[in-house]
């Protein structure tokens, strides 16, 4: 018998043993981070990141700040990531109950009628003077597995990994949220200076064709000039329905985006109103690891696949479980209760060892190695993907703030020559084809001017993203 045990013994030690020293091989999770972003040296000061700052302190536009707390509580998108989120919870939840034994009670009542021509019935004949034996049960069954690998820990630890991956989901749904809705505002703003700047020349386009029109019934001009005037009226007429049909459409987005049904939105700024930071900090690159949520879930994707591949690896070593048994028995119904002669209990411990399972058991470790390789790469390219939407972001402004220079200082100019060619064709000494032609350039520049003031706002909100902030 002590032979036979200390057999057991060996065995057992063995498998622990061979067990410790396979390891998975260390994967190089270093993400690719460079020591400054491409262009920050223009536009940012790199000791702090505007990530950092509430989005309600970077907005500050009570109009866009309604707007987004709006669609934070009521967006579809995020209130389905706060479910995923439960529902996470709950994994973990089990998980964690992993430490704790399965219990289990157990009533039961059973008679038995066997034949009497049968070794069980003559035995009953001849025992008990029956030929039937009824048994009656009543037990609470305890099983636990030891963790002796790491199996139910490393469950656990992928099922936190989840949780937290869907926290950082939630955070990015709502970085995309807030940035959408930006966006969407300060375009709206766009659209309504455009709809004033097209009424605005619609006006002077309508007093140029009085004054051509008086000039053609005295005979100084001709019907082409009266017709040519009056084609260019018509263009930036037809400005105006175009201009308002934008704004309806961005208003109907952005309610949706909030969750609420199409409706008007009341603006109480212009696009004049927003001031553009003149100094932006877009801080370090190592920042966005922890800054940014999409990176932080790719990184938390890598420990959870990691913690899968642990657990595969240990589902192929002995399992140790440990089972107890105890309650009361008894083949009379009178004496089922009768304590302490119906007690009864057992204890049991075995080790199970896989052995040959159609390779099941290697191919799920081989495929969790390999979905850890994979969620390394992924975790390297978004990181890759977050420097470079930085860089994006950094050059627009850059660029955008010259483009802004240069259109600003051509619709001076042409503010000016309008205004002069008014007065040489009010004193003959400028033909009308002049005047359109003046009056046209300058509406594309005022035009060019809000479009481009739009989008150095919109590349502020995309650094902001880009970096992880509005969380």
């Amino acid at each position: 018998m002590n032979s036979k045990l200390n057999l057991f013994i060996i065995f057992v030690l063995q498998a622990f043993f061979f067990a410790c020293k396979t390891t998975d091989k260390a994967i190089h999770t270093e993400a690719p981070i460079p020591g400054n972003f491409r262009n920050a040296e223009v536009l940012s000061d790199d000791s702090i990141s505007i990530a950092n700052i509430p989005w309600r302190d970077f907005f500050g536009d009570a109009t866009l700040q309604k707007l987004i707390d709006t669609a934070i509580t009521h967006n579809v998108d995020l209130q389905l990531a706060i479910k995923n989120i439960d529902a996470a919870q709950a994994t973990l939840k089990q998980a964690r109950a992993g430490y704790t034994p399965n219990v289990n009670l157990q009533v039961s009542a059973n008679s038995t009628n066997p034949s009497n021509n049968s070794l069980n019935g003559i035995s009953l004949n001849q025992f008990l003077g029956s030929n039937h034996i009824e048994d009656y049960t009543a037990a609470l069954a305890l099983s636990w597995e030891a963790d002796i690998w790491g199996k139910i820990k490393n469950q656990k630890a992928e099922a936190l990994a989840a949780y937290l991956q869907t926290e950082e989901a939630k955070k990015a749904v709502q970085t995309q949220i807030v940035s959408y809705v930006a966006q969407g505002y300060y375009n709206l703003l766009m659209l309504h200076e455009q709809l004033k700047i097209a009424r605005q020349n619609l006006a002077l386009n309508d007093s140029t064709l009085n004054i051509i029109q008086q000039q053609y019934d005295v005979g100084e001009i001709t019907l082409l000039g009266l017709e040519q005037a009056e084609a260019q009226r018509l263009a930036a007429a037809s400005l105006i329905p175009d201009f308002e049909q934008q704004i309806n459409i961005q208003e109907n987005a952005l309610s949706i985006l909030s969750g609420k049904l199409p409706e008007a939105i009341a603006m109480q700024s212009t696009l004049d109103d927003i001031r553009i930071p003149e100094k932006i900090s877009a801080g370090v690159p190592s920042l966005l690891l922890s800054r940014r949520p999409d990176v932080k879930q790719a990184e938390l994707a890598v420990v959870a696949a990691r913690a899968n591949q642990r657990y595969a690896r240990a589902s192929m070593y002995p399992s140790l479980t440990i089972s107890a048994q105890g309650g009361v028995n008894s083949f009379k119904s009178s004496n089922w209760f009768n304590i302490p002669a119906s007690l009864f209990g057992t204890v049991a411990g075995g080790i199970a060892q896989p052995i040959l399972q159609r390779r099941q058991l290697k191919t799920n470790y081989e495929l969790a190695a390999i979905n850890h390789e994979k969620s390394v790469i992924q975790f390297k390219q978004s990181v890759i993907t977050a420097v470079g939407e930085v860089s994006d972001a950094l050059i627009a402004l850059n660029k955008l703030e010259e483009k802004q220079s240069i259109a600003l200082n051509r619709t001076n100019k042409l503010q000016s020559a309008i205004h002069n060619a008014d007065l040489l064709f009010n004193t003959g000494m400028a033909n009308y084809l002049e005047v359109i032609t003046a009056q046209s350039n300058v509406l594309q520049s005022e035009l060019e001017l809000a479009q481009i003031k739009k989008s150095q706002l919109v590349a502020v909100v995309d650094l902001y993203r880009s970096l992880g902030g509005g969380w």
